[in-house]
Protein backbone atom coordinates (compact mmCIF):
# COMPACT_ATOMS: atom_id res chain seq x y z
CA UNK A 1 0.00 0.00 0.00
CA UNK A 2 1.44 3.55 -0.82
CA UNK A 3 1.86 5.69 2.01
CA UNK A 4 0.93 9.24 1.35
CA UNK A 5 1.62 12.77 3.93
CA UNK A 6 -0.46 15.62 3.02
CA UNK A 7 0.47 19.11 4.69
CA UNK A 8 -2.91 21.23 5.55
CA UNK A 9 -5.60 18.44 4.52
CA UNK A 10 -8.12 19.36 6.61
CA UNK A 11 -9.68 21.45 3.95
CA UNK A 12 -9.73 22.37 0.75
CA UNK A 13 -7.46 21.04 -2.17
CA UNK A 14 -5.64 18.80 0.45
CA UNK A 15 -9.07 16.93 2.14
CA UNK A 16 -9.93 16.18 -1.17
CA UNK A 17 -6.93 15.36 -2.42
CA UNK A 18 -6.53 12.81 0.22
CA UNK A 19 -9.98 11.52 -0.84
CA UNK A 20 -9.39 10.94 -4.22
CA UNK A 21 -5.61 8.84 -3.40
CA UNK A 22 -8.17 7.18 -0.43
CA UNK A 23 -10.47 6.30 -2.52
CA UNK A 24 -7.34 4.96 -5.09
CA UNK A 25 -6.06 2.74 -2.22
CA UNK A 26 -3.41 4.98 -0.53
CA UNK A 27 -2.30 4.81 3.11
CA UNK A 28 -2.96 8.47 3.80
CA UNK A 29 -1.76 10.76 6.19
CA UNK A 30 -3.84 14.14 7.10
CA UNK A 31 -1.45 16.51 8.23
CA UNK A 32 -3.16 19.59 10.22
CA UNK A 33 -2.10 22.19 12.06
CA UNK A 34 -5.09 21.38 14.95
CA UNK A 35 -6.08 18.21 16.08
CA UNK A 36 -9.60 18.26 16.23
CA UNK A 37 -10.12 19.62 12.59
CA UNK A 38 -7.34 16.89 11.47
CA UNK A 39 -8.95 14.31 13.64
CA UNK A 40 -12.59 15.37 11.83
CA UNK A 41 -11.16 14.91 8.46
CA UNK A 42 -9.25 12.12 8.81
CA UNK A 43 -12.32 9.96 10.59
CA UNK A 44 -14.42 11.54 7.57
CA UNK A 45 -12.16 10.34 4.91
CA UNK A 46 -10.90 6.76 6.14
CA UNK A 47 -7.42 8.14 7.05
CA UNK A 48 -4.95 8.38 9.60
CA UNK A 49 -4.00 11.60 11.76
CA UNK A 50 -0.97 13.20 12.58
CA UNK A 51 -0.79 16.67 13.92
CA UNK A 52 1.65 18.75 11.54
CA UNK A 53 2.32 22.59 11.53
CA UNK A 54 4.61 23.00 9.25
CA UNK A 55 5.74 25.83 11.49
CA UNK A 56 6.94 24.34 13.83
CA UNK A 57 10.30 22.09 13.82
CA UNK A 58 9.31 19.89 16.89
CA UNK A 59 5.63 19.35 15.51
CA UNK A 60 6.98 17.99 12.42
CA UNK A 61 9.57 15.80 13.92
CA UNK A 62 6.90 13.78 15.48
CA UNK A 63 4.86 13.41 12.68
CA UNK A 64 7.39 12.46 10.56
CA UNK A 65 8.51 9.87 13.49
CA UNK A 66 4.88 8.66 13.96
CA UNK A 67 4.54 8.00 10.43
CA UNK A 68 8.18 6.07 10.83
CA UNK A 69 7.21 3.86 13.98
CA UNK A 70 3.98 2.68 11.94
CA UNK A 71 5.38 2.54 8.72
CA UNK A 72 9.02 2.56 8.15
CA UNK A 73 8.58 4.83 4.96
CA UNK A 74 7.02 7.50 2.93
CA UNK A 75 5.50 7.20 -0.57
CA UNK A 76 4.39 10.62 -1.79
CA UNK A 77 4.74 13.75 0.40
CA UNK A 78 2.25 16.21 -0.72
CA UNK A 79 3.21 20.08 0.43
CA UNK A 80 -0.40 21.57 0.20
CA UNK A 81 -0.19 23.91 3.42
CA UNK A 82 -0.43 27.42 2.69
CA UNK A 83 -0.75 31.22 3.41
CA UNK A 84 -2.22 34.04 1.21
CA UNK A 85 -0.87 36.76 3.22
CA UNK A 86 -2.97 39.25 1.50
CA UNK A 87 -3.92 43.17 3.19
CA UNK A 88 -0.98 44.68 4.87
CA UNK A 89 2.41 44.45 3.90
CA UNK A 90 4.91 44.02 6.71
CA UNK A 91 7.53 42.04 8.31
CA UNK A 92 6.08 40.08 10.92
CA UNK A 93 3.97 39.57 7.99
CA UNK A 94 5.90 38.33 5.67
CA UNK A 95 7.64 36.20 8.01
CA UNK A 96 4.52 34.38 8.70
CA UNK A 97 3.30 33.95 4.83
CA UNK A 98 6.87 32.49 4.12
CA UNK A 99 7.51 30.84 7.00
CA UNK A 100 4.07 28.89 6.02
CA UNK A 101 4.41 28.49 2.10
CA UNK A 102 8.54 28.56 1.58
CA UNK A 103 10.06 27.34 5.21
CA UNK A 104 7.62 24.65 5.82
CA UNK A 105 8.92 22.51 3.05
CA UNK A 106 11.98 23.22 3.93
CA UNK A 107 11.19 21.66 7.74
CA UNK A 108 8.83 18.48 6.52
CA UNK A 109 11.21 17.68 3.12
CA UNK A 110 13.92 17.83 5.42
CA UNK A 111 12.31 15.44 8.06
CA UNK A 112 11.16 13.26 5.50
CA UNK A 113 14.22 12.48 3.11
CA UNK A 114 15.13 9.41 5.91
CA UNK A 115 11.71 8.11 5.02
CA UNK A 116 11.20 8.78 1.58
CA UNK A 117 14.58 7.09 0.57
CA UNK A 118 13.43 3.95 1.74
CA UNK A 119 10.70 3.92 -0.67
CA UNK A 120 11.17 2.22 -4.18
CA UNK A 121 9.43 5.48 -6.25
CA UNK A 122 9.36 8.11 -3.70
CA UNK A 123 7.42 11.34 -4.65
CA UNK A 124 6.95 14.88 -4.21
CA UNK A 125 4.31 17.24 -5.13
CA UNK A 126 4.51 20.67 -4.10
CA UNK A 127 1.19 22.80 -4.59
CA UNK A 128 2.99 25.89 -5.84
CA UNK A 129 1.29 29.38 -7.65
CA UNK A 130 2.28 31.29 -11.07
CA UNK A 131 1.62 34.02 -8.92
CA UNK A 132 5.11 33.04 -8.13
CA UNK A 133 5.97 33.06 -11.39
CA UNK A 134 8.77 35.24 -13.26
CA UNK A 135 7.10 34.92 -16.59
CA UNK A 136 3.55 35.24 -15.90
CA UNK A 137 3.08 38.35 -13.06
CA UNK A 138 5.72 40.22 -15.83
CA UNK A 139 2.80 39.49 -18.57
CA UNK A 140 -0.36 42.19 -18.46
CA UNK A 141 -2.38 39.45 -20.05
CA UNK A 142 -1.83 37.25 -17.31
CA UNK A 143 -4.22 37.33 -14.74
CA UNK A 144 -1.43 36.82 -12.48
CA UNK A 145 0.08 39.94 -13.16
CA UNK A 146 -2.50 41.92 -11.59
CA UNK A 147 -3.31 39.68 -8.27
CA UNK A 148 -2.40 42.17 -5.22
CA UNK A 149 -0.63 39.31 -3.43
CA UNK A 150 3.04 40.37 -3.20
CA UNK A 151 4.31 38.10 -0.12
CA UNK A 152 2.13 35.05 -1.43
CA UNK A 153 3.70 35.89 -5.02
CA UNK A 154 7.76 35.87 -3.66
CA UNK A 155 7.04 32.91 -0.80
CA UNK A 156 5.37 30.94 -3.74
CA UNK A 157 8.84 31.84 -5.90
CA UNK A 158 10.87 30.01 -3.16
CA UNK A 159 8.62 27.38 -3.23
CA UNK A 160 9.06 26.15 -7.14
CA UNK A 161 12.73 26.92 -6.51
CA UNK A 162 12.95 24.77 -3.35
CA UNK A 163 11.74 21.87 -5.42
CA UNK A 164 13.47 21.75 -8.11
CA UNK A 165 16.34 22.04 -6.06
CA UNK A 166 15.76 19.28 -4.00
CA UNK A 167 15.03 17.22 -7.12
CA UNK A 168 18.77 18.29 -8.68
CA UNK A 169 19.61 17.34 -5.11
CA UNK A 170 18.01 14.36 -4.56
CA UNK A 171 17.83 12.34 -7.97
CA UNK A 172 16.49 9.29 -6.60
CA UNK A 173 13.30 10.76 -5.71
CA UNK A 174 10.81 12.54 -8.28
CA UNK A 175 10.18 16.39 -7.02
CA UNK A 176 7.77 18.50 -8.93
CA UNK A 177 5.89 21.91 -8.21
CA UNK A 178 2.25 22.40 -9.17
CA UNK A 179 0.35 25.63 -10.29
CA UNK A 180 -3.08 23.90 -9.46
CA UNK A 181 -5.66 25.74 -11.11
CA UNK A 182 -7.82 28.92 -9.41
CA UNK A 183 -9.64 27.17 -6.66
CA UNK A 184 -12.61 28.63 -4.55
CA UNK A 185 -11.17 27.34 -1.03
CA UNK A 186 -11.13 29.74 2.04
CA UNK A 187 -7.96 31.40 0.96
CA UNK A 188 -9.57 32.89 -2.00
CA UNK A 189 -12.95 33.43 -0.69
CA UNK A 190 -12.78 37.28 -0.62
CA UNK A 191 -11.87 36.58 -4.85
CA UNK A 192 -15.18 35.26 -5.26
CA UNK A 193 -13.22 33.19 -7.59
CA UNK A 194 -12.21 29.31 -8.93
CA UNK A 195 -13.34 25.88 -9.29
CA UNK A 196 -14.40 23.20 -6.85
CA UNK A 197 -11.06 22.26 -4.92
CA UNK A 198 -12.50 18.15 -6.06
CA UNK A 199 -11.75 19.37 -9.41
CA UNK A 200 -8.04 20.62 -8.74
CA UNK A 201 -7.02 17.58 -6.42
CA UNK A 202 -8.07 15.32 -9.76
CA UNK A 203 -5.10 17.38 -11.09
CA UNK A 204 -2.61 17.13 -7.64
CA UNK A 205 -3.86 13.25 -7.47
CA UNK A 206 -2.25 12.84 -10.87
CA UNK A 207 1.13 13.99 -10.33
CA UNK A 208 0.73 12.47 -6.59
CA UNK A 209 0.47 8.80 -8.58
CA UNK A 210 3.06 9.87 -11.33
CA UNK A 211 4.87 6.74 -12.52
CA UNK A 212 8.57 6.24 -11.74
CA UNK A 213 9.50 7.38 -15.42
CA UNK A 214 7.78 10.71 -14.67
CA UNK A 215 9.53 13.81 -14.95
CA UNK A 216 11.32 15.64 -11.82
CA UNK A 217 12.55 19.43 -11.51
CA UNK A 218 9.62 20.64 -12.99
CA UNK A 219 6.47 23.73 -12.81
CA UNK A 220 3.68 21.98 -14.31
CA UNK A 221 -0.11 23.28 -14.99
CA UNK A 222 -2.74 21.17 -16.51
CA UNK A 223 -1.44 21.53 -19.77
CA UNK A 224 1.93 21.04 -19.21
CA UNK A 225 5.44 22.75 -18.39
CA UNK A 226 5.19 26.32 -16.91
CA UNK A 227 7.88 29.09 -17.72
CA UNK A 228 8.73 30.76 -14.10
Amino acid sequence: MTVTLITGANKGIGFETAKQLVELGHDVYVGARYAERGERAAAALGARFVQLDVTDDASVRAALATIDAAEGRLDVLVHNAGLLGDGDVDGPTALRVFDTNAVGIVRVTEAALPLLRRSAGANVVTVSSSAGSFWAVTNPDRPEHHLPVLLYSASKAAATMLTVRYAQAEPGIRFNALEPGTTATDMTAAYGIGRSPEETARFVVRWATLGPDGPTGTFQDENGELPW
